[in-house]
């Protein structure tokens, strides 16, 4: 099980980034446009770095659902490969069972 913390910090970023999503994007969009003037363009750019730091989606981590474990991350299923193994051990995921040989 991950500390409560890191979890509740992820979910925190996990909100600013979705607030600051469309203002993100509109800044990036003057900044990176070459048919405006320099000036114009730097002027997007401090302004996208005033934005608060947890607001970029690059600070973002996939977590498991389950335990909050950070590595061994299935995208597919949202959950790490220990959890994944303890519910298919457990007989919660149908067809799923425990490999031998």
């Amino acid at each position: 099980m991950a500390k409560a913390a890191m979890v509740q910090r992820q979910v925190k970023r996990e909100a600013l980034v979705k607030k600051y999503a469309a203002k993100r994007a509109a800044l990036k969009e003057i900044a990176n446009n070459q048919d405006l003037p320099m000036e114009e363009r730097f002027k997007a750019r401090l302004k996208l770095a005033e934005l608060p730091r947890n607001s970029s989606p690059t600070r973002l981590h996939n977590r498991c659902k389950v335990t909050g474990r950070p590595k061994g991350y299935y995208r597919k299923l949202k959950m790490s490969r220990i959890a994944l193994r303890q519910l298919a051990s457990d007989g919660h995921i149908p067809g799923m069972v425990k490999s031998s040989w």
